[in-house]
């Protein structure tokens, strides 16, 4: 059989890869959207390392938009196969899939509106949308939802299991077991590693033993806060904002795992008397239908949480809390001046509300942005993480006179030592162990800190490299 890196290849965004039997059976692992890096995305997007068509499953590992955010495109090129993942991941693949056909449609308009002032200099060429909200039914329809812990049949040489990665609601590890020449292969791909100990989600669990392995690397290069320290933190950062400045606390956070960890730790802060009386308010219709469906999926919740519902059966809400759907209501929060806390897509902010809220506050030192997870380089996170004393937005300059604090506590990537931990069963036994979902320099990192484990031969596939697997 070969694999073939089609995403997330010494890069973050875009997971796919691709494994091919002798026989001809070409299942694919994950179908993501590449996210920032200006003009290269829209390149990067609208090619394919192979042809969607002579695909025959799409064994998908979680619902975060670089992981399943091109398939409506691949359905749409000529993909006719089942998309196998859990429930989970079924139930939240819908409605991120429709609002990334809205971010599609509106981020194409704004290019060619620009495109069109240009066009005396005959700069610039008209786009259409990757797809459209029309696009995604036909994909859905596809889905076939999955237990943990279960080996499935998708093909007579080929059985599946997921188990919880502990990333995101529904999250999953893949573990193929794969039939040729008489003999066995098993294949493993970690998706994205989750984090121990964390609010919400049940803790990643251990893939069985793999002879390959596919491994993701985001933080392989640093160790995370631990929860106490985070949690201090935090509520220090709302009061220094809140209460010292009364400023704004401006959180951009993805819709899906981030904000509803955020939110929860809002609410335990809330029932213990913590929380200042300030208004919080979740300015996302996604992070609003994203919640919804996470009530509807109490088997990936852990113990704690079980347990605080006891006393809160809402652990998405407390007296304070707004959820802003509506466009006025989200305009409404950059003409007032009232101390609150905005938690907003997207968490890079480089799409959604949140570019408003960028623009409006950055250039108020009574705010703070509070930046929770990992940004690309070269979106509006990435700058400001980067330090930057300038930025530009809507393309307007603005001076950073707001306060920059970066958490990458809130990760729901594993750090280092969390996903050593989560694949340290496979040492022994694992033949090739192969990097991706991480920044080349820190993929580097990684595997010398690995190596330094025990770990044997290690692969870190650029782009559309492919490796010749030969069972044993």
């Amino acid at each position: 059989m070969k694999i073939k890196f089609c995403g997330a290849a010494q890069y973050v965004t875009g997971s796919s890869h691709l494994i091919e039997l002798d026989n001809g059976f070409k299942i694919l692992l994950d179908c993501g959207l590449f996210q920032g890096r200006g003009g290269q995305v829209w390149e990067w997007n609208n090619q394919w390392y192979f042809k969607p068509s002579e695909i025959d499953c799409l064994v998908l590992s979680h619902a975060h938009i670089d992981h399943c955010g091109r398939i409506p495109k691949l359905v749409k090129d000529g993909f006719q196969g089942p998309i196998h993942s859990t429930h989970a991941t079924r139930s939240l693949s819908a409605v991120m899939l429709l609002d990334s056909a809205k971010i599609q449609e509106m981020d194409v308009e704004w290019h060619n509106e620009k495109i069109l002032k240009k066009r005396r200099k005959g700069k610039g060429e008209v786009r259409t949308p990757l797809y459209v909200s029309e696009d995604v039914g036909p994909a859905m329809v596809k889905f076939e939802g999955h237990p943990y812990d279960t080996w499935e049949q998708i093909h007579p040489d080929v059985q599946v299991m997921f188990k919880d990665a502990g990333h995101i609601l529904g999250s999953a590890s893949v573990t193929l077991k794969i039939k040729e020449n008489g003999k066995e292969t098993i294949v493993g791909f970690t998706g994205d590693i989750g984090r121990p100990y964390r609010p919400i989600l049940r803790d990643p669990q251990q893939m069985p033993e793999v002879d390959y392995l596919i491994c993701e690397s985001t933080y392989g290069d640093r160790v995370h806060e631990s929860d106490p320290e985070q949690s201090a933190q935090f509520l220090e950062v709302i009061r220094h904002t809140c209460i010292e400045k009364q400023g704004k606390l401006i959180i951009p956070a993805f819709s899906l795992g981030r904000t509803q960890e955020i939110v929860y730790m809002l609410d335990k802060m809330e029932s213990a008397g913590l929380l200042p009386h300030i208004p919080v308010y979740v300015d996302s219709p996604l992070a609003v239908n994203v919640t919804h469906i996470f009530g509807l999926h109490p088997e990936c919740f852990d113990s704690e949480i079980n347990e605080y519902m006891l006393t809160d059966s809402n652990p998405f809400g407390f007296n304070t809390l707004q959820y802003v759907r509506d466009v006025e209501g989200s305009k409404a929060l950059n003409h007032s001046d009232k101390p609150c806390i905005i938690i907003s897509a997207s968490g890079m902010l480089n799409a959604g509300r949140v570019k408003h809220h960028l623009y409006n506050n950055i250039e108020n030192p009574k705010n703070t942005f509070l930046m929770v997870g990992y940004c690309s380089p070269e979106t509006p996170g990435g700058i400001l993480r980067s330090g930057a004393k300038t930025i530009r937005i809507f393309d307007e300059e603005k001076v950073v006179r707001a306060d920059i604090v970066i958490m990458d506590s809130f990760s729901a990537h594993g750090d280092k030592n969390e996903m050593f931990d989560f694949i340290s069963n496979q040492k022994e036994v694992l033949k090739r162990l192969f990097l991706v979902h991480g920044e080349l320099d820190t993929q580097t990192n990684f595997k010398y800190f690995l190596k330094d484990k025990g770990f044997g031969e290690i692969d870190i596939p650029g782009p559309g490299d492919e490796f010749q697997i030969i069972a044993e």
